[in-house]
């Protein structure tokens, strides 16, 4: 049966009240009620009749410990008609325990791991309190409302708020073109006007914005645009409403009447209501801007008007829902090396080390992780250490919410080689040997990471070292045959002194891991160990003796018998055996030096290793017994003079000292190497009078005579010493195209005084 509009007369509401809840995770009361609408006809009875189950929040922020529970509870069933008086006891009961649920008081330092939040809450913001429930049926009223005064303009809104933050209503509101129209008009209108309006319908917006198949519309209406321009201009009220009560908080201090304390007490509070309603307008719009910086086209359009600096400036905030929204978003942008080097412009990493370490679990984190992308960078790295963000870092060590971004953090600080000593300064070292101790076999990444790098500095490793370090580190190694644990142990071993000393008694230990090739990895940190054992008083000829390394040495320096790694290594141990007389005549024997010559040709694009093998070269020219295998019986003094000029400087200078003892001990190979520097050193003056002698050569008028000697042709211009000088000797002099003999000694000198001085560089 149709029912005829002119039969309905009367509209009947009627409100049940149901049951009361917490809610899950705010400060907040949930009353369930059932709502039921009766349409009546004209004689009063129902002719429609529809029941709709419904909930209202109630938020009580102020309940903290101290709170009168009693009277808090009589006045929330005071204003609240949803709930019966009879039901006090029991709103009194679940206020008890939202006093007591964990969330009323945040740990300082949590030591235990709790639950994050990966992403920012949602805001709490309930729009402008209001008793009347909003209904999906009646927006077109709600509309109507935005066309009215301010007042009904915020109503309207915080209706239509009620609405939008329920999901499933999104998709109906969205459908309505001329509601959200309405709401872009009335915002890019009127924001200025009421602050609560604009919360509003940012808000609405905001809930558009968590789904992105509504950013279209977004876009459309320019709702991005319009939050930028209204950040900007809150932000700018802020700095006004600071500078006015600064002024009157100066002003109350030097008055002695009351009335100027007084009336700075009113601007204050006065000063704080519009703050939290500003911030909570900022929340809404940045969390908006956060949801639309999904399309890096549009994130690209927020740097461009100026979104890092707002973010920044936010930061003095003390309102840790903002702030965690707002790290949130610069982490986000951080990524991108323009926002990144703006950040370090506007000194965010002071502004970032107030917030370290403070009470909100959800914001530290987040502050941690921004840290950490920020951390990548040398410069801003070595600001954290200018504003004291070193000790506060190792101080949440402890806490396992924060651990693996703290030593993520440390970990790049302990990459720059003026930042490892800093670390002694703090309880770093003992608290990071402890983390290590207690591990299993698996060991946090970070944390060997942070190790190894640490163990490189020198004062570091003393402090590792102390007591029964070395040993427990030995032992722990060696039981789970850990690669970069051994690693850190190698650093260890590199620096001279005590320490080293130390690695005396692992030496049997070091050398049967380095022959069982089972593990690789662990043999060859083991083998870098035993090449950093450059100890004077160790007998090296009986390592080699007794664990027979002399034929395991020369089966690796084969080429392609193992990879270059491990080549390297085993060249690093024959230099530092080769201090040894013994050794180096054992290793001679062996024919190890063609081996390395060998390798030297090989590997000639190499520098490290190329450095290595020249170093041998160098450590076995000390020892008489080897000094004359390499210069009467090999070639390497001919690669050294090649490698003389090579474009890596710790080449050329190994190079230059082995190449000085060579010449000492050996005239013959010390005139080749004089000839060579002599070249090396006029190279351009030779190269231009060759150039010039060609030339002149193909000139047909020049030389006529067919029998005429082309010298630069057929000699070698160092044979024709005439072409060294001008024309400051007289042609009697010259016979041939030479000197005359009695006038230039053997030593190349003409009447005391160098050959050609003045026109030759003299060779250095």
């Amino acid at each position: 049966m149709m029912m005829q509009a002119e039969d309905a007369r009367y509209l009947k509401r009627k409100v049940k009240g149901g049951n009361i809840d917490v809610h899950p995770t705010e400060k907040a009361l949930v009353v369930n009620y059932e709502l039921e609408a009766t349409i009546l006809g004209e004689l009063g009875d129902p002719m429609l009749r529809e029941w709709k189950e419904c909930q209202k929040i109630i938020r009580v922020k102020s309940l903290n410990e101290n709170s009168d529970l009693a009277s808090l509870a009589k006045d929330i069933i005071d204003k609240c008609k949803l709930i019966h008086p009879t039901k006090l006891p029991e709103v009194e009961q679940l206020l008890y325990y939202l006093q007591n649920r964990k969330e009323t008081g945040p740990v300082s330092v949590a030591s235990e791991k709790t639950e994050l939040h990966e992403k920012p809450e949602l805001p709490s913001y309930d729009g402008t309190e209001i008793d009347e429930v909003a209904n999906i049926n009646d927006v077109d009223d709600y509309m109507e409302l935005l066309y009215e005064d301010v007042p009904e303009k915020v109503r309207g809104s915080a209706l239509l708020l009620q609405l939008a933050r329920n999901p499933d209503n999104l998709e109906e509101l969205f459908q309505n073109e001329t509601v959200v129209g309405a709401l872009a008009r009335v915002l890019r209108e009127d924001w200025k006007k009421s602050t609560e309006l604009a919360t509003n319908i940012v808000y609405i917006f905001f809930c558009f914005s968590s789904f992105t198949q509504f950013h279209g519309v977004i876009v459309h209406f320019k709702i991005g645009a319009l939050c930028m321009n209204i950040v900007e201009h809150e932000l700018k009220k802020y700095d006004m409403w600071n500078e006015e009560l600064q002024k009157k908080k100066k002003a109350a201090g030097s008055d002695k009447d009351r009335k100027g304390k007084e009336e700075y007490e009113k601007s204050l509070q006065k000063y704080e209501g519009l703050v939290k309603k500003q911030e909570q307008l900022l929340r809404v719009a940045y969390y908006l801007l956060l949801n639309l910086a999904e399309d890096l086209k549009v994130e690209m359009k927020m740097r461009n008007k100026s979104i890092v600096a707002f973010l920044v400036k936010t930061l003095d905030r003390d309102n840790h829902e903002l702030l965690i929204l707002v790290v949130s978003f610069l982490k986000k942008l951080s990524i991108f090396i323009e926002n990144k080097t703006e950040m370090a412009e506007l000194n965010i990493i002071e502004k970032l080390t107030k917030l370290v370490p403070c009470d909100h679990e959800d914001l530290l984190n987040i502050t941690l992780r921004l840290l950490m992308n920020l951390s990548f960078d040398a410069e801003l790295r070595s600001k954290m250490f200018k504003f004291g963000l070193l000790p506060k870092l190792v101080g949440l060590l402890p806490n396992e919410n924060h651990r693996m971004y703290v030593l993520g953090i440390l970990y790049h600080i302990s990459m720059d080689d003026k930042s490892k000593s800093m670390f002694t300064y703090t309880d770093c070292i003992p608290m990071v040997m402890k983390m290590l101790f207690e591990s299993g076999e698996n060991v946090e990444m970070e944390l060997m990471a942070l190790c190894v790098n640490l163990a490189s500095n020198k004062r570091v490793a003393a402090m590792i070292c102390e007591g029964q370090g070395l040993k427990m580190l030995m032992k722990r190694a060696f039981k789970y045959r850990h690669p970069l644990l051994m690693k850190m142990i190698r650093n260890l071993s590199q620096h001279d002194g005590p320490t080293k000393n130390l690695f005396v008694d692992y030496i049997s230990d070091l050398a049967q891991a380095v022959l069982n090739e089972e593990d690789e990895d662990f043999g060859l940190e083991c083998l870098g160990i035993l090449g950093n054992l450059t100890i004077p008083d160790l007998d090296y000829e009986l390592i080699l003796k007794e664990y027979n390394l002399i034929p395991w040495i020369k089966s690796r320096l084969e080429p392609g018998a193992c990879e270059d790694d491990w080549v390297l290594e085993v060249i690093i141990l024959v230099g530092t055996v080769c201090n040894d007389d013994a050794c180096a005549k054992m290793l001679a024997e062996a024919n190890i030096i063609q081996s390395l010559i060998e390798l030297l040709n090989a590997k000639q694009e190499d520098d490290e290793m190329v450095c290595q093998i020249v170093y041998v070269f160098y450590q076995m020219i000390f020892h008489e017994s080897t000094r004359e295998v390499i210069i009467k019986d090999t070639q390497a003094p001919a690669y050294l003079i090649d490698l003389m000029h090579d474009k890596n400087s710790e080449i050329r200078k190994v190079c230059d000292n082995t190449l000085d003892m060579i010449a000492e001990f050996d005239e013959e190979w010390a005139k080749k190497i004089q000839l060579e520097k002599f070249r090396w050193h006029n190279s351009q003056w030779l190269e231009m009078v060759e150039t010039r002698q060609v030339t002149e050569m193909g000139d047909p008028y020049m030389y006529p005579e067919e029998g005429y000697d082309p010298y630069l042709q057929d000699a070698d211009i160092l044979d024709r010493p005439d072409l060294f000088y001008d024309d400051m000797y007289e042609n009697a002099y010259i016979m041939d195209g030479h000197l005359t003999p009695e006038f230039i000694d053997e030593n190349g000198m003409y009447d005391g005084q160098p050959y050609g001085y003045g026109y030759v560089h003299s060779i250095v």
